[in-house]
């Protein structure tokens, strides 16, 4: 039996696939974020299937979910990694490239217990107040784990767009990945209103290239 494949199908990765629903995010040459991401996570979760890795994704159709719902998820089921897709816009247009998020240190600090569900026991077994002080020490904890994510993301991404487009690893606040208890990144695959790489983005070719860069960072950090 092959050990390392062993340990990586023991682990989850839970793709959350931005927006969705009446929430369809930026808009590009005849397709919305929603639509790009929803694609590019499929490819994603197809990737990693095929290597082994256990995959859930937080949506798998053209639903509603809220940001609290998507960590939620991930937390629930005691997830190994969370990635969050996205698509880019701006004001200008002009642009473009892919970049990776991890939480700010002003994001770690903030109060995850209100992003949990009410309805469910984190750690079943453990006395409530305990485990909102376990929670807190994970949170704080996956962060060296999220910035190394966020670096092997970058570098494959850039294996296959090119460098001109490596925006590089940022920190923000992002509400998507505000109470996960395992390493989360947020990455951003590109521009859709960028006259070139909006359409590129469009293109099952684009989505296939990103997909591959995703799911091959995702395969290094699991690795043993």
């Amino acid at each position: 039996m092959n050990l390392a494949l062993l340990a990586m199908a023991s682990q989850l990765v839970v793709i959350d696939p931005g927006h969705g629903g009446t929430n369809a995010g930026a808009k590009g040459p005849g397709l919305h974020e929603k639509e790009v991401t929803l694609a590019i996570a499929t490819r994603v979760a197809e990737r990693l299937a095929k290597a082994n890795i256990t995959v859930e994704l937080t949506r798998t159709d053209d639903r509603t979910m809220t940001l609290r719902q998507r960590v939620a998820a991930a937390n629930a089921r005691k997830a190994d990694l969370f990635i969050s897709i996205h698509a880019n816009a701006s004001p200008t247009r002009t642009q473009r490239g892919y970049e990776t998020f991890v939480l700010s240190a002003r994001g770690v600090d903030v109060d995850g217990r209100a992003l949990r569900t009410d309805t469910q026991e984190a750690r079943p077994g453990i006395d409530p107040d305990i485990a909102l002080v376990l929670d807190d020490v994970e949170r704080g904890a996956a962060q060296w784990e999220s910035a190394d994510l966020a670096a092997r993301m970058q570098r494959s991404l850039k294996e296959r767009r090119g460098a001109e487009g490596d925006r590089g690893v940022r920190q923000d606040a992002h509400h998507v990945l505000l109470g996960a208890t395992m390493p989360a990144v947020l990455v951003e695959v590109g521009f859709l209103d960028h006259p070139i790489e909006g359409k590129e983005l469009a293109l099952p070719e684009t989505q296939d290239q990103l997909a591959a860069g995703v799911a091959a960072a995702i395969a290094e950090q699991l690795e043993p």
